[in-house]
């Protein structure tokens, strides 16, 4: 058994050490939040917070991070929905099909922390996920929105 700190809370689960840390999330600690796209590290569905940064964790083995890193989700990113991001991404109804967005929040979470008032440039180099719905504009709108209302 082994264990990882998730949103938290420390979990165990069984896994081989090869299996991608994307699929202890869905599978092995039913956080289903956290999205499979690609499975080649190139869409950002799967993003999720190692210590703070983004990465991808379709390809990320789960033996690669430590019991003590702290790995949030998008479930761990405000349970309430009250992060601004969220906030914002209701009030300007990013979302078209969805999918992707659990992914986009986690990379915009991760941008705003680094830079809390982004630029357009900041934003389009920071936010490489990929949506196939085209929602870039009220994705970049929102960031701005949740960059003004944390200030």
């Amino acid at each position: 058994m082994a264990r990882l700190n998730v949103n938290g809370k420390n979990l165990d689960f069984n896994a081989e050490p090869d299996t991608p840390l994307l699929w202890v999330l869905r599978e092995q600690l039913a956080l289903t939040g956290t999205k499979y796209g690609c499975g080649i590290a190139q869409c950002g569905a799967c993003t999720v917070h190692i210590d703070g940064e983004p990465v991808r964790s379709c390809v990320r083995p789960v033996s690669s991070v430590g019991a003590t890193q702290n790995v949030v989700t998008i479930e761990g990113l405000a349970p309430n929905a009250s992060h601004p991001l969220q906030r914002a991404w209701v009030e300007l109804d990013v979302p078209q099909c969805g999918f992707c967005q659990s992914g986009m929040l986690m990379a915009a979470a991760a941008l705003l922390k680094k830079k809390p008032s982004p630029t357009d440039r900041d934003i389009d180099d920071a936010m490489t996920n990929i949506c196939r719905c085209g929602t870039y504009n009220r994705v970049r709108a929102a960031i701005h929105v949740a960059a003004k209302s944390k200030a």
